[in-house]
């Protein structure tokens, strides 16, 4: 008896037409690897900021290349608008990602490992949500990518003046004793940058489940002259209700006070517009 010919329509398929199936497929084993393994990513829960850590960084954001933390948007001119001070896992990242799919978001964390498994989650998620067909828009996460580094240091060498559209200091390292309130990352010194950098109208987010950091980051922001409170319900109003959402509850910090039944406390500020004499 002769062998059994293939139909004709699978010896017309190409082999490049079943490329791209097997290597989502692979893509969705590894993503599910990456996702179920933090544990081969452990690392101190925080860093010392004035340890001489082996760090790269720009010189001047211009000397930065963006397009390779995000290839969709090589050649469109864009910068990140979203900075995550101290990122942790990505969660917020992985959170704004899909609310501004035309903006670019970046995590800064100054911790080795840390930082890695954000980069390997980052390039999980773009491989699983990648389309079968080219589409005329970017993919999924796309948008976020994340960098090691010491941003009490090395912030405006990243960002141009008046460049982004909103900081985020979620559940910061607390430095519980005074000697070490020094090393906070909210302080009157990284507020002129940190205004330095975010363009009028921007907002920064922070929140935090220990009081007295909460009392102190809040107390700091009001006696800068370059910002003002804002109210949760102003920005609910304002249209950002999503990204407080994110705030509140999009980081593994975050998620783990609620386990907790822990309490959260919020406190935004936007950047005020000083005109020119």
């Amino acid at each position: 008896m002769g062998k059994r010919k293939r139909s004709s329509a699978a010896q017309a398929q190409p082999i490049n037409t079943l490329l791209p199936q097997v290597r989502r497929s692979l893509c969705v084993c590894l993503a599910g690897l990456n996702r179920t393994q933090k544990r081969h990513y452990r690392q101190r829960a925080h860093a010392n900021p004035f340890s001489d850590h082996a760090l790269s960084y720009p010189a001047a954001p211009d000397q930065f290349d963006w397009s390779a933390h995000y290839p969709a948007f090589a050649g469109s001119g864009k910068t990140p608008e979203y900075a995550d001070i101290g990122c942790g896992f990505g969660g917020l990242l992985v959170a704004l990602a899909p609310l501004f799919p035309d903006k670019l978001v970046l995590g800064m964390e100054i911790r080795v490992q840390v930082t890695q498994y954000v980069r390997d989650r980052i390039i999980a998620l773009r491989a699983t949500s990648a389309p079968e067909q080219p589409a005329p828009a970017p993919a999924p996460y796309q948008n976020v990518s994340v960098v090691r580094a010491n941003s009490m240091k090395f912030t405006p060498n990243y960002f141009p003046k008046a460049s982004l559209s909103a900081l985020f200091f979620l559940f910061p390292d607390p430095h519980f004793k005074a000697r070490k309130h020094k090393a906070r990352i909210i302080s009157p010194t990284l507020l002129a940058e940190y205004a330095y950098v975010l363009r009028p109208g921007g907002i920064v987010y922070t929140i935090t489940d220990v009081r007295d950091l909460h009392d102190w980051m809040n107390s700091h922001l009001a006696a800068f002259p370059l910002f003002e409170p804002v109210s949760e319900d102003d920005l609910r109003a304002e249209g950002k209700g999503p990204i407080v959402d994110a705030v509140y509850s999009s980081t593994e910090e975050g998620k783990k006070v609620e386990r907790n039944s822990g309490h959260k406390w919020l406190a935004c500020f936007r950047r005020i517009d000083v005109p020119r004499v």
